[in-house]
């Protein structure tokens, strides 16, 4: 279906045509003065230059053609050549009909399917997540959802971080706590324990105090890295143990992920790879590629047109040890050869910016990746506490993220659960609801590079620019279409009907012809914000419209059945976007 502005720009179009000029000067934006008019078209401006002309004449000309337009029911020229347009009530209900009669709402399926792996979550193993991947999988996880409501293919990876050093360091220290244990009998070779040794918990514990001591005892870091290179070499009770840890820590991931509404098609890690890694380092060798440099390997990816110092990408280190960009390209030539993607999207700290400008520029110049494959680095700023600064908890440490979310849905609970008449059961299921909505929308409402404030208070408000206050808008679609089928009406009955009775109707009208245009927005820069920026918008003009107009009393029925068709729309819209945002509305608040 044709995008609104496109179809207004095209009778635009037209008239400068009609009128003599260039038909590609039609083009008609939203004004920026709504006290003026509505649409407008700067064209005559731009003609001014090509013709040497006066843009008031020019406008005037065009203004002319136009009147013959049923899109406008007033076109004024203003100072110097702006062309004011004011959109007629039938050219815009036509409209709105037949976005209600579309498959969704009208939104252009692509003509060539394209296939998308999007790399979000980043977690480490025998760690527990913090308030820092946050971000990475609710951003990740709506572009996930905004590239499949278009009509694409999208494949979720956590990419968790399960294999080098840190592996050793948990190793190593239940070895030197537990050295009796089987894993670390070389002469074993029965079945090892199908139950791990550890919960959790304890690897919670464990890892931190590794990390701690490694750095302080060269014993142990000797030690830790002896246990990485076992492991690697597959050593069995090592991999037993390995093993153990994977399956221990993807089941508390998993149950974390679960509670962000944030699922992954993959959970795969930097251990997929490893054993993909000689052969892509032999490739890169052979190729003349990769060459030694203080004795790493490294491959130069500077080019003539950089303006600033780029670095050459290392494969390995002096001592043959592989790093994170081994494992990445590795994991984009496996992507390749599995999946054949059209786009590979990476969501992380916008501080690795130069990182994967290396490994991108790398995998292209190597022949590791297709020359037409896009390789796409979507950086995120961090979230902070009111203090500006990175947030923490309390007593100055790392927020754990199933606290944040845990002390989110109590003190939502608490606002649900208060003078409302709800069973405890259904009070806990609306406040799980509604938090979540709190923490994905306070989130995804800020441009992804942008740092922001993690305001626990403003983002559970049910007023402002916040989740609640959109699923409160919701739930009051849902309760005026309910009472409307309890009156005995049938909503599949209702149609909008060309009478617009007032501004604010209008303006839900026009704001509703906006959805295309924004979802393809949001699609081609895969920014989230855009989806949050409309819903507030459309849930602002809903409410003007609801306040100042009567619905469920209206006495004419055929108006009624108007509102009540235009208020399905609505709701439809607002669960999509909400949809491609990773969350979604109660029946009531």
């Amino acid at each position: 279906m044709e995008k609104f502005l496109d179809k207004l720009g095209k009778e635009v179009s037209l008239a400068f045509k009609e009128a003599g000029y260039d038909e590609n000067l039609g083009k008609v934006g939203i004004s920026n003065r709504p006290d003026l008019c509505e649409y407008q078209c700067n064209g005559a401006m731009a003609g001014a230059k090509i013709y040497k002309k006066a843009p008031l004449a020019i406008a005037n000309e065009v203004a002319e053609f136009l009147k013959k337009s049923n899109a406008f029911s007033s076109i004024e020229v203003c100072p110097p050549g702006f062309i004011n347009l004011n959109v007629s009530d039938s050219f815009l209900t036509d409209y709105v009909i037949e976005m209600g009669n579309s498959d969704k709402f009208g939104l252009n399926t692509p003509d060539k399917k394209q296939k998308y792996v999007i790399d979000y979550g980043g977690p480490n193993v025998a760690k527990p997540l913090h308030v820092g991947h946050l971000r990475s999988a609710v951003i990740g996880e709506s572009i996930k959802r905004i590239i499949r409501y278009m009509g694409h293919e999208a494949i979720g990876d956590i990419h968790m971080g399960d294999w080098g050093l840190q592996m050793g360091l948990v190793i190593a220290a239940i070895k030197e706590e537990k050295p009796d244990m089987v894993y670390f009998d070389d002469a074993f070779t029965g079945e090892y324990p199908k139950e791990a040794p550890f919960t959790v918990g304890d690897l919670e514990e464990i890892y931190p105090k590794a990390s701690a001591k490694s750095k302080v005892d060269p014993e142990f870091k000797d030690e830790a890295m002896l246990c990485t290179k076992k492991l690697q070499d597959g050593v069995r009770g090592y991999r037993a143990l390995w093993k153990h840890i994977m399956d221990v820590s993807v089941e508390d991931l998993k149950k974390n992920y679960d509670n962000l509404n944030v699922e992954f098609e993959l959970w795969r890690g930097e251990s997929d790879v490893y054993e993909d890694i000689p052969g892509m380092v032999k490739y890169l060798k052979d190729g003349g590629y990769a060459y030694l440099s203080d004795g790493a390997l490294v491959v130069d990816v500077k080019e003539d047109t950089d303006t600033k110092e780029i670095p050459p990408c290392m494969i390995l280190k002096s001592d043959g040890a592989s790093l994170y960009n081994t494992t990445d390209l590795a994991t984009i030539l496996k992507r390749e050869e599995e999946f054949h993607p059209d786009s590979i999207v990476y969501i992380t700290d916008k501080r690795q910016e130069l990182y994967f400008e290396q490994v991108f520029r790398c995998a292209k110049k190597t022949g590791l990746c297709k020359s037409d494959t896009k390789l796409v680095h979507i950086g995120f700023g961090t979230v902070n506490g009111k203090d500006g600064k990175p947030f923490k908890t309390r007593d100055g440490g790392v927020m754990r993220l199933e606290y944040l979310i845990k002390d989110i849905n109590d003190k939502m609970y608490e606002k649900i659960s208060t003078g409302r008449e709800m069973s405890e059961e259904e009070a806990k299921k609306v406040s799980s609801t509604v938090a979540l909505s709190a923490i994905k929308y306070g989130d995804l409402s800020n441009q992804a590079l942008k740092d922001y404030i993690f305001d626990t208070e403003r983002f559970m408000s049910f007023e402002g620019d916040t989740g609640p206050y959109l699923l409160y808008t919701v739930v009051r679609i849902k309760s005026i279409l309910k009472k409307f089928v309890e009156n005995g009406g049938k909503i599949e009955d209702c149609k909008v009907m060309s009478t617009v009775s007032n501004e604010s109707h209008k303006n839900l009208l026009m704001k509703i012809t906006g959805f295309n245009e924004m979802m393809e927005g949001a699609f081609n820069e895969l920014a989230p914000h855009r989806i949050c920026a409309y819903l507030y918008d459309l849930a602002n003009v809903f409410n003007s419209f609801y306040h100042e107009t009567k619905i469920i009393s209206e006495e004419n029925e055929d108006i009624k059945k108007s509102y009540i068709a235009l208020l399905k729309l609505t709701l439809g819209i607002s669960e999509d976007c909400m949809q491609c945002l990773g969350f979604e509305a109660p029946d009531r608040m």
